[in-house]
């Protein structure tokens, strides 16, 4: 019995050597088939010559595969923007020195392959990482970060030192991108000179707002006064004076609201329950005469009751804004229509959309990135369409984005497929029930 196993694990050992002979044959001639170059002098090489110079050509592929990886490393080197690579498990591959300045990296060489977790704490960055190779499609993400550096003064309980926090914090937006074999690569770009220039712009718009405030009170008190004293046609050159300069009051009140809604976006916001559609159909009735004249209707569909934590009075700025650009926009005997749902969400916290959706002639494409900037001014045909009815500060659409923001919500800007119309679409959170 003994000798009867003896032979079988004998044969069965001599046919698995055979198998990886026969396996390992046909590899050998895969690559000289590979190596051949199809004339004469290629078949009448010997097979040691012809493997010989198969080793050759590996070996000058393989130099040239360097230099180009040297070249992309020259080129992401002097990029203005920073890069870091990393590996599946989160190891820090590669990073050109931007980056290392953005991050504020101290612990690291090229050559090195650290986990990025032990060179930089940003959760945010992490999360973005594992998100890009969850979803290996690009991301995109932008936040405030606040880098940490070594005090070698002061160490803890492991005898490592302590990590501090710096006061330079820095607004970083970060591209990332999947690669093969579960690395990501990140772009990174440092935002914070960006962000100081807008601040520094919104402060000199509010302290010159607040100068012009004063003397254009004065002057419209002064139209004021004259206004009753003169006969035509010097009063008509004063209720013209009179108008320009409420013009005038309104947008520097305007560019005042703006710039602490910017500055400080809920900080001017009283929360509390609020019944959306009743608020909807009441700002509606306010500017109903405006539509009468223009014999438009007004269409709503959806929930009698949907209640959402809002600013009541900042919400009603929001409608009568958006209602007023509809109103001026749209064509005789036109539709107004207003779509209210909730949307339930399993990922995320409910919200509540709102369409807005008129007959007239729709947004430029052209215009569509830019209806939210401050002062933008589109096609000129569409503001010759302008009922002379009630004019304004070119900054209504700006208020209105950060209303919404401030709120926690968006808003965008599109033209309806089916109407051709105008179409703002509002996104808000939705009260938990």
């Amino acid at each position: 019995m003994t000798l009867v196993t003896f032979f079988l694990g004998l044969a069965i050992g001599i046919g698995i050597w055979l198998w990886r002979q026969a396996a390992l044959y046909r590899q050998m001639q895969q690559m000289l088939a590979a190596l051949q170059t199809g004339g004469a002098e290629g078949t009448s090489l010997s097979i040691a010559s012809r493997l010989k110079r198969g080793v050759v050509l590996a070996y000058e592929y393989r130099k040239r595969l360097e230099k180009d990886l040297e070249t992309w490393h020259q080129l992401l080197e002097a990029a203005p923007v920073g890069y870091l690579h990393v590996d599946e498990e989160n190891q820090l591959l590669w990073c050109n020195e931007q980056a290392l300045q953005i991050l504020q990296i101290q612990r690291w060489e090229p050559g090195q392959v650290r986990l990025l977790l032990e060179l930089v704490r940003s959760y945010e960055l992490d999360q973005l990482i594992e998100q890009t190779r969850h979803r290996q499609q690009p991301s995109q993400l932008e936040w405030m970060f606040h880098p940490e550096i070594a005090n070698p003064g002061m160490l803890n309980e492991t005898g490592a030192p302590n990590l501090l926090r710096r006061n330079s914090s820095l607004t970083i937006r970060a591209s990332s991108l999947p690669l093969p074999h579960g690395q990501i690569g990140v772009f990174l770009e440092n935002r914070q000179p960006l962000v100081e220039l807008y601040e520094s712009r919104d402060r000199w718009v509010s302290d010159l707002a607040h100068e012009l405030r004063t003397p254009l009170t004065s002057i419209r008190l002064v139209a004021e006064t004259l206004q009753g004293r003169l006969q035509p046609p010097e009063r008509r050159w004063v209720e013209q004076l009179l108008q320009e300069t409420n013009r005038l009051i309104n947008l520097v009140q305007d560019l005042l609201e703006l710039s602490h809604l910017e500055r400080s976006p809920t900080q001017y916001l009283k929360l509390k329950p609020v019944q959306l559609p009743s608020l909807i159909q009441s700002v509606w009735q306010t500017l109903e005469p405006l539509a009468r004249q223009k014999q438009l209707k007004f269409a709503y569909s959806g929930p009698d009751a949907l209640t959402i934590q809002a600013d009541e009075s900042r919400l009603t700025q929001v409608f009568l804004n958006l209602f007023d650009n509809s109103i001026k926009y749209s064509t005789e005997q036109g539709l107004i229509s207003v779509e209210l749902n909730l949307l339930l969400c399993e990922d995320a916290p409910n919200q509540v959309q709102i369409n807005i959706i008129d007959l007239g002639s729709g947004f430029p494409e052209s215009d569509l990135p830019h209806v939210f900037e401050r002062l933008y001014r589109g096609d000129p045909s569409r503001q010759r369409q302008q009922s002379p009815i009630s004019t304004g500060s070119g900054l209504g659409l700006a208020i209105v984005q950060q209303i919404i923001l401030a709120h926690g919500g968006s808003i965008q800007a599109k033209n309806h497929p089916e109407t051709g119309g105008a179409w703002l679409q509002i996104l808000l959170p939705a009260t938990d029930s």
